[in-house]
């Protein structure tokens, strides 16, 4: 990679992330990322134990169960046992859970649409792409 490269994409993530958090201070539907995320995850991935969330999203145990208990309470998440070890337990989506996700990723991605009108479906794939590779580098980082 040349040394102009690198330094577009350093300057352009820089940017990436100032806007993100400049505009995560708004809160795009009833969701904020964390049960977002955990929810598409149970959702996409099956029923899930703590312990494999934390692994995968590279959070504290405790943090997890945190996030995890907000999502209990509310009702968009459930409790099952481990039929292997009676102490541990998996969390299942609910479906007040799986309503609340397909609403709020509508939201996500009515917004997304409104960003990329202009976009074609060639460049969209594309950028899709390079961020699904991206998210994939630094998770084996």
């Amino acid at each position: 990679m040349e040394e102009n490269s690198l330094g577009m994409i350093e300057s352009e993530l820089a940017i990436l992330l100032r806007r993100l958090t400049s505009i995560s201070t708004y809160k795009i539907g009833s969701l904020d990322r964390s049960a977002y995320l955990l929810l598409q995850q149970i959702a996409y991935h099956g029923s899930s134990g703590v312990k494999a969330l934390s692994d995968e999203f590279r959070l504290d145990i405790s943090t997890v169960s945190r996030q995890a208990a907000a999502l209990e309470q509310k009702g968009y998440v459930s409790r099952i046992p481990d039929p292997l070890d009676g102490r541990a337990y998996f969390l299942q989506i609910t479906d007040q859970g799986k309503t609340e996700l397909n609403d709020n990723k509508n939201a996500r991605l009515a917004i997304i649409e409104e960003l990329l009108q202009s976009w074609s479906d060639e460049e969209r794939m594309m950028f899709g792409q390079l961020m699904r590779k991206f998210n994939r580098t630094l998770i084996e980082s």
